[in-house]
């Protein structure tokens, strides 16, 4: 087995404990080289990893209610307790932005001398390697798994190590110039980056709850394994599909001869199923049985008006 394929059959749960270990970790590092230095930009370096410790405990959380079985309350499942760790992790990747721009701002009105930037510089390129490797293994894990909470958490730490990249070389060339200001001008630019990442989780965060359609290569795939089974006598209509954390859905009529026995009619639907979930991992289908000159209505009545 590769290296890549071990990694993307890591459990979720396990690099999201990780990540709570490895947020801890580059907070010590990241606080120590601002304590050093006196860099606002390492300041807000430090500030995300808090950002990261928070959003990798509530994922962790998240997580674990997702995998909750479907019970009287919840008959779907809790999957979509992920997409509330999206949402929440990038509504603190927002208030982080904020408060990176405010330290920014007041450091721009009174830049000031930075110090000992050997050792400031390298505790943050190490906090940054090891936050690099996580990212790297929690969104091939991601993929994997289809987790959204853990998508969301490799994401926020690799903006984090594009964050402190910018931050080293913002820090380098202000000692190289002698422009103490370019340190406050990174940090918020630092800000305006992140702020964007926490943007965009929060809209897919939404867009997971809102139930949107599958994939278009998923769909793609439905198709496929539907016209296997179609028929001058067997024909498949109003497909609707939702997404629901790792659950993936998809409803479809499938319309046949008046004269089939029911017993007949049902063998086929379980094959079709199984076909279907066999092509889509995580996919569970509903198919309604239909005399094939049978159209039902459907909609709301506020369709049919």
């Amino acid at each position: 087995m590769s290296l890549v394929e071990a990694t993307r059959r890591l459990n979720p749960e396990l690099l999201l404990r990780w990540s709570v270990a490895v947020a801890l970790l580059t907070i010590t590092l990241k606080t120590l080289a601002w304590w050093v230095t006196g860099s606002v930009g390492l300041l807000s370096d430090a500030m995300e990893s808090g950002v990261n410790l928070a959003g990798a405990a509530f994922a962790l959380l998240m997580v674990r209610i997702a995998k909750r079985p479907a019970d009287e309350a919840h008959p779907y499942g809790h999957h979509k307790a992920e997409y509330f760790s999206s949402g929440f992790e990038g509504l603190l990747i927002i208030l982080a932005a904020v408060g990176i721009a405010w330290a920014g701002l007041q450091r721009l009105a009174d830049p000031q001398p930075l110090l000992q930037l050997g050792w400031g510089l390298g505790l943050s390129i190490a906090s940054s390697a090891i936050n690099g490797a996580l990212a790297w293994a929690m969104l091939a894990s991601a993929r994997e798994h289809r987790s959204m909470a853990l998508e969301a958490d490799g994401r926020h730490l690799l903006t984090d190590v594009w964050t402190s990249a910018g931050v080293i070389v913002g820090v380098g060339l202000a000692v190289a110039t002698d422009w103490l200001w370019l340190d406050p001008v990174v940090a918020i630019a630092v800000a305006g980056n992140i702020l964007r990442e926490g943007v965009r989780l929060m809209w897919r965060s939404s867009e997971g709850l809102m139930d949107s359609a599958l994939e278009p290569e998923v769909l793609a795939q439905i198709d496929r394994t539907l016209a296997e089974f179609t028929h001058p006598t067997i024909r498949f209509d109003h497909v609707s599909s939702r997404r629901s954390g790792q659950r993936r859905f998809v409803d479809l009529h499938m319309h046949m001869p008046r004269d089939w026995t029911l017993g007949r009619a049902a063998a086929l639907r379980g094959s079709v199923e199984q076909a279907l979930m066999s092509a889509v991992p995580g996919l569970r289908a509903t198919i309604q049985l239909l005399p094939s000159d049978v159209e039902p209505h459907s909609g709301d009545k506020e369709d049919l008006i």
